[in-house]
């Protein structure tokens, strides 16, 4: 299959710069079992769904990671960012410069802290904080909200609470599961009035969500790899939803990427660690019922996931349904709820 086929035109007017006013008030499109669709607002869920389904999300939490430095003693420009800790005072990041650091070359921030380049790891740096504080806390205090690069303006105040989920417990990523962005304490509190249940599992997002599938043919694709957690509660809390006959949602594509890693084997485990599992058309759904998701770029692994999701050609529908009909796209954008292709009516 032709990574060719998974791609199409928007126009950069399309692509959400900034939240909504309230997380809740994004739209979602709503792809209902025969094709149908239906134009809702996301706080419209509850409604959408029913008492026996069990809502599965992920509670990473964004790193401030992206942070600004100069190569000592040359003064030379670097941009880092962190993609995964890797202890107390290390870390692997990436780095934008005129010309990449060596091994022992030091980088010095604004505010003085000193990261200093120990090798390579594949793509990335590794880097060794020399700070008594610890890398969280100079992120903490140094570092910058990961904004897409779709996104063209700089982080603000705002973004350090919109660009996170309000359940976000589990510090990691560097990229939101951005699905996620849209529930608020009113939607929650709605939710449960009806009876549904959710449970959380852990998927720290990488920044290569981000990268286009650049070989000529999806299979041919190398997909990065992410930490995930799936714990035995979560296990138990899916097991209790089949025997109720109840659907499992995904809330986003990561939870997706997290359960359906879990069941690789056939049965569903709890799982902790890296997961590099790459979902195209033809892939087997063991787990999830339901997706909801916000729109992906093109020649994305994400769109590919959907496609193989709810089938190619809904996809196609439903991103043209978009598309015409004013739609927000990527991050900040807005949602829809889609079944499995072969979950029936």
């Amino acid at each position: 299959m032709k990574t060719s086929i998974f791609d199409y035109e928007l126009s950069p007017d399309r692509i959400a710069q900034t939240p909504p006013k309230r997380r809740s008030a994004s739209r979602l499109l709503d792809f209902e079992v025969g094709g149908s669709i239906r134009d809702r607002c996301f706080s419209d869920l509850p409604s959408i769904l029913n008492p026996n389904d069990l809502l599965v999300l992920n509670n990473t939490w964004v790193l401030p990671a992206r942070m600004f430095a100069r190569k000592a003693p040359t003064g030379g420009q670097v941009e880092i960012l962190i993609e995964r800790q890797t202890g107390d005072d290390q870390c692997l990041a990436q780095i934008r410069a005129s010309k990449g650091p060596t091994v022992g070359t030091c980088l010095v921030t604004s505010m003085g802290s000193k990261f200093v380049t120990e090798g390579r790891d594949g793509p990335f740096y590794r880097l060794r904080i020399e700070s008594k504080e610890g890398l969280a806390t100079v992120l903490d205090r140094e570092g910058e909200v990961p904004l897409p690069p779709y996104i063209r303006r700089s982080p603000n105040r705002a973004d350090r609470c919109r660009y996170q989920t309000i359940y976000a417990t589990v510090p990691g990523a560097v990229a939101a599961p951005t699905a996620g962005l849209h529930f608020d304490k009113v939607l929650f509190s709605t939710l449960g009035q009806r009876g549904i249940a959710t449970e959380f599992i852990t998927l720290h997002i990488g920044a290569g969500t981000f990268q286009p599938i650049r070989a000529e043919h999806v299979r041919d694709h190398r997909m990065h790899s992410e930490w995930t957690s799936v714990p035995e509660r979560g296990i138990e809390a899916v097991q209790r939803t089949r025997r109720r006959r109840g659907r499992v949602v995904a809330v986003g594509t990561t939870v997706v990427r997290a359960l359906e890693s879990a069941a690789r084997t056939g049965e569903l485990i709890s799982m902790k660690g890296d997961t590099d599992l790459y979902i195209v058309p033809g892939f087997r759904f063991r787990v999830v019922d339901t997706l909801i998701t916000n729109f992906h770029l093109p020649k994305s692994s994400l769109l590919v996931l959907v496609s193989a999701f709810t089938g190619l050609e809904a996809v196609q529908q439903i991103y043209a349904h978009a598309i015409d009909n004013g739609y927000r796209f990527y991050s900040y954008g807005d949602a829809m709820c889609v079944q499995r292709a072969d979950s029936g009516p």
